[in-house]
């Protein structure tokens, strides 16, 4: 596996590669990001992904300085998992000019969102400009940053991107916990306590699949539910797949999201559903 630092390297790799999937990460990585490298290798093409803590993405108090920065670590798995080419670099080499152009998607104050001002144009310029340097034929982003992964689609077809936009499933630990670089914030205490969320979006999840409609009912006995429990909610919302929006009575393929607080540490977590068509 090449390590590549710059810009310049990365191109002239990429080039001699030929065409290839694409991984970005953060790092810390779990077995999610593994999941995500095994995936892009069974397409038959080389595998780049990125190391970088990205700085727009992260709003005042929030986790930058703290995140965990585990290069060798890290670089030792992917190189295990088989990605081809791993791409780390400075801040400065993302971002060289002191004024950074910024791109603002669509739904970037909704949900998770409307709690991070600023974190989904942070995500979506620093993934078109992974995009610009590596020109993959297909990128892949996991599930549990469901509405992470709605705005890349939605952002790659408005551009006209010739990529492919792979969405794959999160990964559980045993007890349902989504898998999260973040999780390693949690005391003892609270990890055993985390399932208690995805536990939550099942039993939402059960009533839509047996045909209850008063979705802001059903959002509120979720939210208060984990609220009984210590957690601080953000939101528990029902959305429609197709649009992120709040779903017509007609429209059968949903998705349950929630963000919430557990002492210190913001989890997040979704399953998607079908549920019975309504007729109106």
């Amino acid at each position: 596996m090449q390590m590549l630092h710059t810009v310049a390297e990365l191109r002239a790799a990429v080039r001699l590669a030929g065409a290839v999937a694409l991984v970005p990460t953060m790092g810390n990585l779990h077995a999610g990001h593994l999941q995500l490298i095994q995936t892009a290798r069974q397409r038959g093409l080389p595998v780049v992904s990125s190391l970088f803590v990205n700085p727009l993405q992260f709003g005042p108090g929030e986790d930058f300085e703290r995140y965990p920065r585990t290069l060798q670590a890290d670089a030792t798995q992917l190189a295990e998992a088989g990605c081809n080419i791993l791409f780390v670099p400075s801040v400065t080499e993302m971002y060289p000019e002191a004024q950074t152009c910024r791109v603002v998607p669509p739904l970037a104050d909704e949900l998770c969102g409307a709690s991070r001002p600023g974190h989904f144009a942070g995500v979506a310029t620093v993934v078109l400009k992974l995009f610009n340097m590596v020109q993959p034929r297909i990128a892949l982003f996991g599930k549990k940053d469901y509405q992470q992964l709605f705005i890349l689609r939605l952002m790659t077809r408005q551009l006209n991107l010739p990529i492919e936009i792979l969405g794959i499933d999160t990964v559980r630990a045993e007890d349902g916990l989504a898998l999260s670089s973040r999780n390693g914030y949690l005391s003892a205490t609270e990890r055993a306590e985390a399932p208690r969320l995805y536990q939550v979006l099942q039993t939402l999840a059960a009533a839509l699949r047996a045909g209850e409609t008063d979705l802001a009912a059903l959002e509120n006995a979720a939210a208060a539910e984990l609220t009984r429990h210590g957690w601080q909610v953000d939101y528990v919302q029902i959305r429609a797949q197709s649009t992120l929006l709040a779903p017509a009575p007609t429209e059968a393929a949903c998705v349950v999201l929630a963000a919430a607080r557990l002492g210190n540490t913001r989890l997040i977590d979704n399953l998607e559903v079908t549920r019975p068509m309504q007729t109106v």
